[in-house]
């Protein structure tokens, strides 16, 4: 059964006529890179911003509903606020993976960031 990205995609090059090639020229993005991600039933992680962008403009679509049909094909739980578009996946894969850690490991990350933080205000 395919996933959303890859309904997504055939359903843009069904009706537009496109191929592969076509989706990934006007994205600026590689052939290959457009069909792994339209035949991938589960991508084994996310993909980068930039080919996320890149493959909203090869299909004319924006870019959140790509990022959320990604994410899912990826297992990834991206947290989403009242923004239409995603500034930093990263940050938001963070902060809804969260709650998948056990209380120690949640405390263990708090502690992380913190010293990182201090890290950065010292600099």
């Amino acid at each position: 059964m395919p996933n959303t990205l890859q309904e997504m995609i055939r359903h843009k090059l069904d009706q537009n006529g496109w191929s592969y090639s076509d989706v990934a020229r006007r994205g600026g993005i590689s052939r290959s890179t457009v069909h792994h991600l339209a035949t991938s039933a589960r991508l084994a992680r996310m993909p980068q911003q930039t080919t996320l962008e890149g493959l909203a403009r090869g299909l004319g679509i924006p870019v959140a509903p790509v990022q959320r049909a990604a994410a899912e094909a990826a297992g990834v739980n991206l947290y989403f606020e009242d923004a239409p578009e995603i500034a930093d996946p990263e940050v938001e894969i963070l902060i809804a993976s969260v709650h998948k850690l056990s209380p120690t490991d949640r405390r263990h990350v708090a502690v992380l960031v913190e010293s990182l933080l201090r890290a950065e205000e010292s600099r």
